[in-house]
């Protein structure tokens, strides 16, 4: 059985794609800092998940990957650098918190960098792995008033680019998932909860992709044959372009 580690798992995206992997027959590794949601949720998938509570920006933390797992966790087989915030976003760089700004990357980049750092040893050990990187579609066009998220996935973007060069000798392969808008709580947290601010934004596009539409395009670059590498997959609402 093959085990996958999904940051920011217990938010919508993460639970979509943990739930498309354990219907694939993958165990599963839960991180997120959220201890109350993440203990929940590995409780509903019984033997086939662990909740580890982790926030991704300690990099005293990050480094116990994998050793800190449990025994018959700890070999990673597919990586799925999910977690990521817009707290503070959709605002321009000058009238925005510094702050805010440097925890966007922190998270966003720095830490998918940590976790990354961490799993890909045992990976190139036992010459198998793969590394599922989410992006956005923000790393490739130009929105105003989102620098810092905009910022943080172009860097995920290069860095996905440049790890699978460096890995192109080995059978571990890298992937970047780039969706448009999703309907997930990111909106929500942006605006530090602001339920009337998350209708609105979401209103004014009309579409907006599932959680679940995204999953699907995780488990399709996992399923190719091993000399098969999907390096990009761009999806977005149909109203979008």
């Amino acid at each position: 059985m093959r085990t996958a580690l999904i940051t920011g798992a217990a938010g919508g995206m993460g639970k979509a794609i943990s739930s498309a992997l354990i219907e694939q027959g993958y165990r599963v590794v839960l991180v997120d800092r959220d201890q109350v949601a993440v203990t929940a949720l590995a409780q509903s998938y019984g033997d086939k998940a662990i909740g580890w509570v982790l926030d991704i920006t300690d990099g005293a933390m990050v480094e116990q990957i994998p050793d800190g797992l449990p025994e018959g966790f700890r070999e990673i087989d597919v990586l799925v650098n999910n977690a990521g915030h817009d707290i503070g976003g959709r605002t321009r760089f000058d009238l925005g918190s510094a702050d805010d700004w440097a925890d966007i990357i922190q998270t966003n980049l720095i830490g998918l960098m940590r976790v990354t750092r961490s799993v890909l040893p045992g990976m190139v050990e036992r010459k198998r792995g793969d590394i599922v990187n989410m992006g956005s579609i923000s790393a490739l066009r130009m929105v105003p008033d989102m620098a810092p998220y905009s910022a943080s996935k172009a860097g995920v973007h290069m860095l996905s680019d440049i790890i699978r060069g460096e890995l192109a000798q080995t059978p571990i392969r890298v992937t970047e998932i780039l969706p448009g808008l999703t309907r997930t709580g990111i909106v929500r947290t942006r605006y530090r909860g602001d339920e009337a601010q998350e209708k609105a934004y979401f209103d004014q596009f009309e579409m907006a992709l599932d959680p679940k539409d995204v999953a699907r395009t995780v488990i399709f670059a996992l399923s190719q044959p091993p000399e098969v590498q999907i390096a990009q997959i761009v999806v977005l609402p149909v109203n979008r372009w």
